[in-house]
């Protein structure tokens, strides 16, 4: 037997411990034991009852990883489980921790299954862009019915054993240890001549409009195919005899596997767990980190502090005046109490964050004995550095000083105080409590450990951190910012913003640019394009002004109710802003141009290959270390869609010679614009993808 199963006999039961930590992933080696350990139990003179519990963290935590992308090896885990349902002997499964994906596959392939009340279970396959493949679609809606089956099946969510055990997933949940537990339970079972209980020979459950399933899981997904196919395996269990079935779902999942959305999904899977991992600071211990100030009350700032508040913080935020720091605490609390509504904190601490763990200040004298603290101010730098002259005054020797900085020079502010080296840029996302993107911007003088500090935050505040340097906007909004550019030059060129908004929505964003601006704010835009005109513009590049006579007449967006669409009926209820599109024509007709019209096809390439291009200068320059740290800033921070991966793996997959050969095509009509990236070029050159790069990183 393998050594990742041990074997045990208690009494007429069979225990067949799985030992591969950290968190039992069903590897070949436990494959294979699983295999040997129910031929010796069944060998086993006097055996009636074989148990199946895992020992350390799970029960099953789902796949090997790191088999993910090699030849399958025997046993395959849907014969295994197979070989397990069909045994003479009374299976149970004891869970705890977590049973996904296989995992809980392998529960189902059980005859009877007992967890603890904290043990929660799912089946997450539609995040790698699949379906379950080991008999989850034929098994699951023969205990829960096909329209639980189908909302676990196409959330990926995971479920905790109290609700799993009123889906019918679960037959006991029990406080103790686990391994006792099942030992119990199962005697239980033997004592009361408990029969065999396959679920494969379970009655099939009643059958839904499978049609109208499939489409309206098809819509939700934005594009995404794996979740509206599991409605066909199920439809297939329902319709077909069990074996069949279970060939029908085997059948989607090898056809899934070979799809650019798995592709993606997969990408985006082991791109989120490499991210934060950076040779540099192996071994760099980061600095103590318990007393968290914030500057600033607005909604960034409330974010900030509400994010560190909920992950264990002690958080002191400065406000200017006694009614602005009011008006942050009633934010803050806003934030929590809807912490509070979706059970992430109880009222007992939601009542000790307000009353004892927030302070509201006035008085920066107040922030001495902080360990860390973020700024979020005005977007301007005299603004900044007004600020981060109090701070190198007030702060304890050691105290890391941030700045929430969008696009400005993180340098520039460090060399406003007397330790440039305890400085970090840590952008956050609006609303921070929600999104999960941190981008930690290091500047030429940050000290490693203040980098690894960044990291830290981010990992306790759950956040996905990238690192990225020094330049205007950083990663992220420095390719939005040339992106945007492509989507304005289409508008000047004959496309509206709501057909550019349809197309990139149906490719998969969850809001297409000009419905993300108005959600943003279009002041915030118009700012940019302000500074930047006052910097000075380069007189080959384009510019339009007609977004500018928005802002003039008031209209920033969703926050007044008007922005490039109109929102006097709700903000889900955007309609086509009338008065944008004649400042548009004005615009043309007054740069004179003759519109033409766009695909949604040649919409989406352009806009896509604007954002490659970028993203491709960007990791040239080092501002990003890897693709992959490009990928993550866009899946995590501007809605790029997950199953396509990131726009360089998207680049991969749809290839980067004939992505290049297209931008030469637009460079003829505006060279100034389209200046292609010199990675881009080399890639191409020697026959090479942006994936090459990131597993020459991680070598």
């Amino acid at each position: 037997m393998s050594d990742k199963i041990a074997y045990s006999r208690h009494g007429d039961i069979a225990v067949l411990t799985v030992q591969n930590p950290p968190v039992n992933a069903l590897s070949q080696a436990v494959r294979q034991g699983l295999w040997d350990g129910m031929d010796r139990a069944e060998a086993d003179d006097g055996v009636k009852a074989v148990l199946i519990v895992g020992e350390g963290r799970a029960f099953f935590a789902g796949a090997d990883i790191t088999e993910f992308g090699k030849p399958p090896m025997e046993p395959y885990l849907p014969v295994l489980i197979n070989r397990i349902e069909a045994s003479p002997l009374l299976v149970v499964a004891s869970m705890h921790g977590v049973s996904l994906g296989g995992g809980l596959e392998v529960a189902l392939g059980c005859h009877y299954r007992i967890a603890v009340p904290s043990a929660r279970v799912g089946l997450p396959e539609v995040h790698l862009g699949l379906i379950p493949g080991a008999g989850g679609t034929q098994r699951m809606p023969r205990l829960t019915g096909v329209e639980a089956a189908l909302d676990v099946m196409t959330t990926g969510r995971q479920i905790k054993a109290d609700e799993a055990a009123k889906l019918g997933l679960i037959d006991e949940v029990r406080d103790g240890d686990p391994k006792q537990n099942g030992i119990d339970y199962t005697q239980s079972l033997l004592d009361a001549g408990a029969p065999r209980r396959p679920v494969s020979e379970m009655e099939t459950p009643a059958a839904i409009d499978w049609d109208g399933a499939f489409e309206t899981i098809l819509s939700r997904g934005r594009g995404q195919i794996s979740p509206a196919w599991c409605v066909r395996a199920v439809q297939a269990g329902v319709e077909k005899p069990f074996a069949e079935g279970l060939a029908a779902e085997r059948k989607i999942f090898m056809d899934l596997m070979e799809t650019d959305q798995r592709q993606g999904m997969i990408h985006a899977f082991f791109s989120e767990r490499a991210v934060g991992n950076l040779p540099e600071l192996k071994g760099v211990e980061p600095r103590a980190l318990q007393h968290i100030g914030v500057i600033g009350g607005g909604t960034m700032g409330a974010g900030i502090a509400t994010s560190a508040l909920l992950s264990g913080f002690q958080v002191t935020l400065l406000e200017m005046t006694p009614e602005a720091g009011e008006a942050a605490r009633k934010r803050i609390a806003g934030n929590l109490s809807g912490a509070l509504k979706r059970g992430k904190i109880s009222q007992d601490k939601h009542d000790a964050i307000l009353n004892n763990i927030l302070s509201v200040v006035t008085n920066y004298e107040a922030l001495s004995d902080v360990d860390l603290v973020i700024e979020a101010v005005f977007e301007e730098m005299s603004v900044k550095k007004t600020v981060f002259a109090e701070l190198d005054r007030v702060c304890k020797k050691g105290a890391i000083l941030a700045s929430n900085t969008s696009y400005l020079d993180v340098n520039e502010i460090a060399a406003s105080t007397s330790r440039p080296e305890d400085v970090i840029g840590l952008h956050f996302f609006s609303p921070a409590h929600v999104m999960k993107l941190l981008e930690i911007v290091v500047a030429d003088k940050t000290a490693p450990d203040v980098v690894a500090t960044g990291f830290e935050l981010g990992k306790r505040m759950s956040k996905i951190s990238v690192r990225a340097g020094v330049c205007d906007g950083f990663i992220g909004n420095r390719i939005l910012s040339t992106y945007r550019t492509a989507a304005d030059h289409m508008i000047l060129d004959g496309a509206s913003p709501y057909e550019i908004d349809k197309a990139l929505e149906a490719f998969g964003f969850a809001m297409g640019p000009f419905a993300v601006a108005d959600l943003a704010g279009l002041d915030i835009g118009w700012a940019v394009r302000k500074r930047k005109r006052a910097e000075g513009i380069d007189p080959a590049a384009r510019d339009s002004s007609y977004a500018d006579k928005l802002c003039e007449d008031g209209h920033f967006g969703q926050k007044t109710g008007k922005g490039y669409y109109d929102y006097s009926a709700g903000a889900k209820a955007r309609v086509p802003n009338p008065d944008v599109m004649p400042l548009i024509e004005a615009e043309r007709a007054q740069q004179g141009i003759s519109p033409r019209e766009f695909t949604a096809e040649e919409i989406v390439r352009r806009y896509m290959a604007a954002m490659v291009n970028e993203s491709a200068k960007v990791v040239g320059e080092g501002i990003a270390r890897r693709p992959l740290d490009v990928d993550m800033t866009l899946l995590f921070g501007y809605g790029f869609p997950r199953y396509r991966g990131g726009p360089l793996k998207w680049a991969d997959i749809v290839g980067l010679p004939e992505l290049l050969a297209d931008m030469q095509e637009y460079r003829k009509e505006d060279p100034h614009f389209w200046q292609i990236a010199p990675l881009l070029e080399q890639l191409v050159a020697e026959g090479k993808t942006f994936d090459d790069l990131n597993k020459a990183a991680a070598a």
